[in-house]
């Protein structure tokens, strides 16, 4: 077996480091032991190259990772239609928990999450998109705590352990 790329780059910067141990922890997380899936590791190499390269913001690709990741334990989101009625919808400001969709203005809103509709929206883009174009995407920062904060709680519900990396940097970021 030959090494392509070790990706050492990416141990030049803190931020670059902590981004990086996150998206292997998820999968450590989120996988089973010896368990395999192409697809989320060619999606794991495309971000490590895209951190490598300083090509995006890291807090929108941790984000994209972790929709990636639900999608592939089989905790993925519905956007596109009630997850209660399944009426197609085109923009939603709630998120149900119990059945990992958004939810239309007609039904209930029970044990889920209210978020701001361009919230919705930056999730439902990032849950379609390829990662090597998340670059293109622009998010304010108040969007990207809504959504950090609402898959924070999602991965927490769905798996048995919840990933430390990115709270060490804040941490350390605070301490500054």
């Amino acid at each position: 077996m030959e090494i392509i790329d070790s990706f050492q780059g990416i141990l030049k910067d803190i931020n670059s480091i902590t981004y990086g141990t996150y998206l292997c922890e998820l999968i450590i997380i989120a996988l089973q032991e010896e368990e395999s899936d192409r697809e989320l590791f060619k999606d794991l190499i495309k971000s490590f190259y895209l951190i490598l390269n300083n090509a995006v913001d890291l807090e929108i690709l941790a984000r994209a990772f972790e929709l990636r990741i639900l999608k592939s334990t089989g905790y993925g989101f519905n956007f596109d239609k009630c997850c209660i009625c399944n009426k197609t919808i085109n923009k939603s400001n709630y998120l149900s928990i119990q059945y990992h969709g958004g939810t239309c203005s007609e039904c209930n809103k029970l044990n889920g999450l209210n978020l701001s509709y361009g919230s919705y929206n930056v999730l439902k883009f990032l849950d379609r998109v390829t990662i090597e174009n998340i670059p293109r995407l622009n998010v304010t920062e108040e969007i990207k705590k809504e959504i950090s904060k609402i898959l924070s709680i999602f991965i927490s519900q769905c798996y048995s352990k919840k990933p430390s990396s990115l709270e060490i940097l804040n941490y350390l970021k605070g301490s500054e």
